[in-house]
């Protein structure tokens, strides 16, 4: 026996074992009467507030522009190849040079790489957060965490005013990352450090 199905099993033994119809029915009965969602005017405009807040770059940009927005951000970052996920689509990197996609790398190859270019499964205007759930587009976790440069493009129908919203999008049972600016931690001092955890640098390319 595993050390989690130990565990398991004493939490079992106190608590009783419920069927699937048992836990549905008590997720049922919670009261769900909250606020859904704190501001009614401009969504997209609030989440571009927000980002910034957090000191990523971002930019509204027209979906026929996009790919020359793309090629643009990359560009800017100097020489390298930038992770892209299968899924990613191929018009968003049309006028990307080829030799600058490296196309699912391993996660060794991370690290050696000059960033990595995604999607998202959703975001939240009120805190301002991108989550990915590591679906098609997006890659796996290490894909968003290793490179020190993340740009994400996020559509207007994938933003949701608060959290109740964005929650009710995703998948719980996915792997899901939250993302809130670029990776940063502060030390006893608050002497605030970038890129500990995460990509030092956040851009996010907003489609209207």
């Amino acid at each position: 026996m595993s050390a989690r199905d130990e565990i398991l099993g004493r939490i079992e033994r106190v608590t009783g074992k419920r069927s699937a119809a048992d836990v549905a029915a008590s997720y049922a009965r919670i009261d769900r009467g909250y606020r859904r969602r704190h501001h009614d005017g401009d969504v997209l405009a609030l989440f571009a507030e927000r980002v910034a807040d957090y000191r990523a770059a971002v930019r509204l940009v027209p979906s026929d522009e996009l790919p020359g927005a793309v090629a643009e951000s990359l560009a800017a970052r100097g020489a390298g190849a930038f992770a892209v996920p299968s899924g990613l689509p191929d018009a968003w990197l049309a006028r990307v040079p080829a030799e600058r996609i490296a196309r699912d790398p391993a996660p060794a190859d991370l690290d050696g790489l000059a960033g990595a270019v995604t999607g998202c499964a959703a975001a939240i205007a009120e805190t301002g957060t991108i989550v990915l759930d590591h679906g098609p587009g997006q890659g796996p976790r290490a894909l968003s965490l290793v490179p020190d440069y993340h740009l994400i493009v996020v559509t207007a129908d994938q933003v949701a005013a608060d959290v109740p919203e964005a929650l009710e999008r995703l998948d719980p049972s996915r792997p899901l990352t939250f993302v809130s600016g670029p990776s940063a931690t502060s030390d006893i001092e608050l002497s605030r450090v970038e890129g500990v955890h995460g990509p030092r640098t956040l851009e996010v390319l907003l489609v209207p």
